[in-house]
């Protein structure tokens, strides 16, 4: 077996690991950011409203569909009467918290994520199919192939909700007055 087949399995199982960290890394902070901007709040998720520590209840005030977002928002005049308002807002239109309607893959920063880990798994099934084409004897094939199939594997349970859902992005609109050959 060459060095060739060693220092390529490694590489693929390298960029496989590393697609698979980021994806780790990037749904804990996600997550992580999620529970700073609603810490001391919680969600009841039968009647679709947010409790401060207080007892103060945080209604559906907004529905953003282009973001597929929900606001949910106190009533001012309780929030600016509070006595720890100064540790909860600085609006003086109540506190405002936003929830996700779609859940972390499907985020904006989601899918920018898991694009970059799907493109990170997706070199590394290209390189391992590379090197075992150059390389076809049974010894490579025994340490490429389950490498290869490893990559497949990761590459299909990351883009499988990609390809599944849409996107969420807002539909672009043309610009006022752009149009070729106008003046």
């Amino acid at each position: 077996m060459t060095p060739e087949v060693l220092l390529g399995a490694a590489y693929g199982l390298l960029l496989i690991g590393g697609a698979l960290v980021l994806e780790w890394l990037s749904r804990h902070t996600h997550n992580r950011s999620q529970a700073f901007r609603t810490s001391g709040f919680d969600y009841d998720a039968q009647h679709d409203f947010w409790v401060c520590h207080k007892g103060e209840q945080l209604w559906p005030a907004e529905f953003d569909r282009e973001r597929r977002l929900v606001r949910y928002r106190a009533k001012a005049a309780v929030c600016n009467a509070c006595p720890v308002k100064k540790d909860c807002t600085d609006s003086h239109n109540g506190r405002e918290i936003t929830r996700a309607l779609d859940p972390w893959p499907h985020s904006e920063a989601g899918r920018f994520h898991r694009g970059i880990a799907v493109m990170l798994v997706v070199l590394a099934v290209f390189e391992l199919s590379v090197v075992l084409f150059r390389n076809r004897d049974p010894a490579a094939a025994a340490v490429l192939a389950p490498s290869l199939l490893l990559a497949l594997l990761v590459a299909w349970y990351l883009a499988r909700d990609l390809i599944r859902t849409p996107s969420n992005f807002p539909e672009p609109k043309p610009a006022h007055g752009n149009r070729i050959g106008a003046e």
